[in-house]
């Protein structure tokens, strides 16, 4: 389960981006981020989820230090470009049609077929503080990584 992931160092990786550049999670050493794997550009919980990220981004790059947002899913780029184009998604969406990425991160694949929707808090030092599982519920991840990362900031420990 994700979970097993809080306290341990976030693994690298480097996939296909919408910025046209591969992306790395190294090039986000030193600074917080949200990792957050969602199942299909398009389908309404993620159209939902990746909307949430949006309607927050201001907020999340405002934040004492800013939290860079990151979206991965195993469609292909084409996909991803006409998802973020229509969405107007000021992040970047990552391709991991293998599931190589999301297999190092946990995230598992519901009934066999349907791929669970998880989010990550990584810290500036790749260890990931806090992990949430949002397969129905798009409208509270958001938020709840914000209370994570408030809670961290105010001296709390998620570990």
């Amino acid at each position: 389960m994700v979970s097993q992931l809080v306290g341990q160092k976030a693994p690298n990786f480097t996939l296909p981006s919408t910025s046209g550049e591969p992306v790395s999670l190294a090039e986000y050493d030193g600074k917080w981020k949200v990792l957050f794997f969602y199942a299909k550009d398009g389908s309404p919980t993620c159209k939902r989820g990746c909307l949430n990220f949006k309607e927050q981004y201001d907020l999340f790059q405002s934040l004492t230090p800013p939290v860079e947002v990151i979206g991965i899913s195993q469609d292909m780029m084409e996909d991803h470009q006409r998802f973020k184009e229509e969405l107007g998604l000021p992040f970047s969406l990552l391709s991991d049609p293998e599931r190589e990425v999301a297999d190092a991160y946990g995230v598992p694949v519901h009934l066999g077929i349907f791929p669970a929707k998880s989010s990550f808090l990584i810290g500036p030092d790749r260890t990931v503080h806090y992990c949430y599982d949002w397969l129905f519920r798009p409208r509270r991840h958001v938020a709840r990584i914000l209370d994570a990362f408030s809670n961290l900031s105010a001296g709390g420990k998620m570990v």
